[in-house]
């Protein structure tokens, strides 16, 4: 018989659920067996490589080979003198055997008191049922924590997937697909690093803490440091210490970095991500293209099997990639050409004819961005390199020598959201000052209260020599979604940021 079928928690209430647990668990330490007094078990075996080292074993045989499995009880189906259970360890689930005459009364009877979700540890003997599920023969049950709240029954039927994400660990419990995206991103950022390693770059640490907000749009967070009774911020990027490290003679450097921004959030968007940002020197941002290209190729092919991989309904091949300019895109996607525009005020008037919003800093340039917004980014599903853009939104890129108008710079772009950011870095001191200086100027004409300061430390920096450098940076959060085929950045954050509910 079904263990639903005679559990006389059965149609109880979860509040009344715990209060059975709950006196169990009294019951067990008034006995003298309180199972959070255990301090470890000697697991030998995994349910996954049991499975494959014994694939072979014929129905109705014993392995002959006896193991200690340890995990959480899924199922159990009492039936008389004997039961089946299933056990969910690390690797994957096994079907236990349980007979009374295997185990004796007294502890028979204390695995008839079990409740799915206690974590057991299990010592028997290997062997193939007559229905050919590999099982373990239970000669020893022990209970190692109990579980005092139930589990979740049709955990994929809740409608409210907020709770999926505020309680991650039911929902890992309860779905074990899910697990599978955070074992594919740590196999990710594994192979992520074995490249880079590969290609002579040193992966480094630098500060979360930084001791000022510069002037770029994204908006920080501030904490207080009370030894020092200074504010801080909580980093935007990792850049400009990154580059800091080139000056001083590491000429392949990369961080995988937690990054903060206080903005909004959306499927695509989180306060806290993780990014990757890499530095290298004597090669621009045509290197860092082919760097990009390869990698995603190699992470496609060893993540997901091929370089044509499904996301959200489509196929993206990750196999071939166009290199468009930032002029080419717009002309090709809106008609509109940039070299038309003789001055500002008639990229205005072309902003206004097609019903473009203007930015707050209303420059050719600029305004060629926000086309860009308008007409292009939602037709690049395909792999897509869009490059040389305006001076205006690039204050850390080097000028294009024969057009300083616009920049050495491109961003990427896979089913119409961009993936990355690439310089040819700005390695001019006396350039890069002014542009830092115009950027918290126009900050500040905007936002008079807000506390930017030109980071003049960098500029020193830049002053004692940074060679000709290409820099690339990349959010992990969206290359994870896009590996494994997931909606949100919330399916790919094992706890991300939400309001609490009010107790």
């Amino acid at each position: 018989m079904e263990e639903q079928k005679k559990n006389p928690a059965q149609g109880l209430s979860e509040s009344e659920q715990v209060q059975v647990r709950r006196q169990k668990l009294a019951d067990l330490q008034a006995a003298g067996h309180d199972p959070f007094t255990l301090t470890k078990f000697p697991q030998d075996a995994y349910s996954a490589d049991l499975k494959e080292e014994f694939k072979e074993l014929p129905n109705e045989t014993d392995s002959g080979k006896k193991v200690a499995l340890a995990g959480r009880l899924m199922s159990k189906r009492v039936m008389g003198k004997a039961s089946f259970a299933h056990l969910r360890d690390d690797k994957g689930d096994i079907q236990l055997y349980v007979r009374r005459d295997e185990l004796g009364d007294d502890a028979y009877a204390a695995f008839k008191k079990l409740d799915v979700g206690d974590i057991i540890g299990v010592k028997g003997e290997v062997f193939r049922t007559k229905t050919g599920e590999l099982s373990a023969r239970a000669e020893e049950i022990t209970l190692l924590a109990k579980s005092l709240r139930p589990l979740p029954e049709k955990f994929h039927g809740l409608t409210d997937t907020e709770m999926r994400y505020r309680q991650r660990y039911v929902d890992l419990i309860a779905n074990p697909e899910v697990k599978e995206t955070f074992v594919k991103r740590s196999q990710i950022l594994k192979e992520i690093r074995a490249y880079l390693d590969e290609k002579g770059f040193l992966e480094v640490d630098t500060p979360i803490l930084t001791p000022f907000e510069i002037g770029a749009s994204a908006r920080p967070f501030y904490t207080h440091h009370n030894s020092l009774n200074m504010d801080m911020v909580l980093r935007i990027e990792t850049e400009l210490y990154l580059k800091r490290l080139i000056v001083g003679g590491m000429d392949r450097v990369y961080e995988v970095g937690r990054i903060f921004r206080n903005e909004g959030m959306d499927p695509k968007h989180n306060p806290e991500f993780t990014s990757i940002e890499l530095y290298q020197a004597f090669t621009d941002f045509h290197g860092m293209m082919d760097l990009v290209e390869e990698l995603y190729k190699r992470l496609a092919q060893k993540i997901c099997g091929s370089l044509v991989i499904p996301y959200q309904g489509k196929q993206i091949d990750m196999g071939h990639w166009e290199r468009l300019t930032m002029i080419e895109a717009v002309k090709k996607y809106s008609g509109v050409d940039f070299n038309d525009w003789k001055t500002d005020e008639d990229a205005i008037a072309a902003a206004k004819e097609h019903h473009v919003e203007l930015p707050e800093v209303p420059t050719k340039g600029a305004i060629l961005a926000e086309f860009f917004d308008a007409f292009v980014e939602d037709k690049l599903i395909q792999p897509t390199f869009i490059y040389d853009y305006p001076v205006e939104i690039s204050p850390l890129a080097k000028r294009k020598p024969d057009d300083p108008a616009f920049t050495e710079r491109f961003e990427y772009f896979i089913d119409c959201t961009e993936y990355g950011n690439a310089f040819s870095e700005l390695n001019d001191p006396i350039d890069q000052k002014g542009r830092f200086e115009r950027q918290v100027a126009e900050r500040k004409a905007i936002e008079p209260d807000c506390k930017a300061q030109v980071d003049y430390d960098y500029v020193n920096a830049l002053e004692y020599g940074l060679p000709p450098t290409g820099g690339l940076g990349f959010g992990v959060d969206r290359l994870v979604m896009l590996l494994t085929d997931s909606a949100s950045i919330r399916d790919v954050l094992l706890f991300p940021t939400m309001k609490p509910i009010e107790q």
